[in-house]
């Protein structure tokens, strides 16, 4: 559910991310290394804290998923109430 809203949040950073990042390459290239340098770590600065930070507007998300978590819980496995066989090849039985 969240999958494709968290997609587009990173398409919409990446909108800024990826000019700075291609003009602080093109920076270091040209042998402007300090502007390149800050212009690249901007970029993945901007990414990386745009995917770890908590926003006002992912509240309401993170609290559905608390609810739902706590209510929904995961079906017990049958496996646990089956017992456990243990069938041996043919080729051993002889």
């Amino acid at each position: 559910m969240a999958g494709i809203i968290d997609t587009i949040k990173l398409a919409g950073t990446l909108v800024f991310a990826l000019p700075a990042a291609m003009a602080g390459i093109q920076f270091l290239i040209d042998g402007k290394t300090l502007v390149g340098a800050i212009l690249v770590t901007l970029a993945v600065l901007l990414v990386v804290i745009q995917h770890h930070m908590t926003t006002p507007s992912d509240l309401p998300e993170l609290a559905a998923k608390r609810v739902v978590g706590s209510v929904v819980s995961e079906p017990e496995s049958e496996d646990e109430d089956r017992d456990i066989v243990d069938v041996t090849p043919e080729d051993e039985r002889k």
